[in-house]
């Protein structure tokens, strides 16, 4: 999977902004490039004086980095970035040049450099995430958690559109079901489904450097280490009846998927639907309407949404 590095050039006091906007976007971490912390100070037991003239820096500003898989569409969500940026005005922080540029990642490097971002993470009542090089006891008696090696694959249960898809799956497992997991990334949302008590889970997804890491990741779990994975284009020839279908993707993807998942649906199963940026929420609330399927519920987490839908009764 291929990443691209997104940089933002603004002033120091918009930093944090900043790096919230780049979360909120689809980044698991942010990297800061301040110039204030490049001042002349003592280091070291003889105090010698660190001289920013004589070491890479910048010299003003700051420049604010995140990491995007090409999981993620960059040309919609870089000018959501920079209006967004732009409106930080609208609370008093100078914002400076406002500058957005991309870069592409050796994707090798990023494998191991962004492990430093990522940490346990409390998605839902019952869910949590960890990575696998961390040590986490669960805090409570039903905390049930999901290990990780998210490596080069999206979907970490630190974005928007990965947590809201793990709480609408909370919201419809009762166990026992026959879920599809489309686009299944890190695996994370089939390991979801298994912890809340699906019975049989199929993942599918076309990158295949996603079907590895899924597969690695479910092996982590001892609950799901059976779920099979597989090499597919959405639910093209599948045949597989459903209780639930899950999908966290874009609304581009969403829209061609749902007549492929309507007939795989039993009667009064749910598709659950993410990766919904609000601009395209009644696009695919009316893509699933055409198809008769009925809205049930959207989850909304700043500007990103997911959707659950239901079958009818025959």
């Amino acid at each position: 999977m291929e990443w691209t590095k997104v940089t933002v050039t603004t002033t120091s006091e918009a930093v944090a902004a900043v790096s919230n906007i780049l979360i909120e976007a689809g980044a698991n971490g942010v990297e800061i490039t301040d110039a204030a912390d490049f001042k002349a100070q003592a280091l070291g037991p003889y105090g010698e004086i660190y001289d920013p003239a004589k070491q890479p820096c910048i010299k003003k500003g700051a420049q604010v980095a995140a990491y995007y898989p090409e999981t993620i569409f960059l040309p919609e969500i870089l000018p959501q970035i920079k209006q967004r940026v732009a409106q930080l005005t609208d609370f008093g922080l100078a914002i400076g040049e406002n500058k957005v540029a991309t870069t592409a990642v050796d994707s090798h490097n990023w494998a191991t450099a962004w492990k430093k971002y990522y940490h346990p993470v409390r998605v839902t009542r019952f869910l949590t995430v960890v990575p696998k090089w961390e040590t986490y006891q669960p805090k409570q008696p039903e905390e049930k958690l999901i290990i990780l090696d998210p490596g080069m694959s999206f979907g970490t249960g630190t974005h928007p559109t990965t947590r809201l898809a793990m709480q609408a799956l909370e919201t419809v497992i009762r166990g026992g079901e026959t879920l599809l997991d489309v686009g299944t990334g890190s695996g994370v949302l089939s390991i979801t489904a298994k912890q809340l008590g699906a019975d049989q889970v199929y993942a599918y997804d076309l990158d295949k450097v996603a079907v590895r890491a899924a597969t690695n990741n479910l092996a982590l779990n001892p609950i799901a280490a059976q779920v099979p994975v597989t090499v597919n284009n959405l639910l093209a020839g599948v045949t597989q009846s459903a209780d639930v279908i899950v999908a966290n993707i874009l609304a581009e993807i969403i829209l061609p998927m749902i007549p492929q998942a309507k007939p795989l649906l039993k009667p009064k199963g749910h598709l659950i639907v993410s990766g919904v940026i609000a601009t395209k929420l009644k696009q695919v609330e009316q893509g699933l309407q055409q198809a008769g399927l009925s809205v049930i519920q959207v989850l909304r987490e700043g500007d990103w949404c997911a959707l659950i839908a239901q079958q009818q009764e025959d």
